[in-house]
């Protein structure tokens, strides 16, 4: 990826790379387009260890990529929902499913 010691990639593109390219955040992202889950339902359905979730979920509010809500009835409890910034990562999500469909 780089020559010389130069990344060919722009700095805009590393920086975005670096903060969507774990695994667990991407299919965190993805498992939150249909809508807010709570942190068990995540755990749940990407049958991640507790730790890394909070840790991922935290660097994900921290770029603006998720919105840590609390229920309104329930004051203790919290749903975790997509910004407009992480819906405008779901295209980039769809095309590296239709990347896997073909090449995978």
């Amino acid at each position: 990826m780089s020559t010389h010691g130069k990344s060919l990639l722009s700095e805009d593109l590393n920086s975005a790379i670096k903060m969507i390219g774990d695994d667990h955040v991407l299919c965190i992202i993805g498992n939150l387009r249909e809508g807010g889950m709570r942190f068990n339902e995540l755990q749940r359905a990407l049958n991640v260890n507790p730790t890394t979730l909070t840790d991922r979920l935290n660097k994900l509010e921290n770029d603006g990529i998720v919105l840590k809500k609390k229920e309104t009835l329930d004051r203790m409890s919290v749903v975790y929902e997509l910004t407009a910034k992480g819906q405008g990562i779901l295209p980039i999500i769809a095309e590296i499913g239709k990347f896997a469909e073909k090449f995978l």
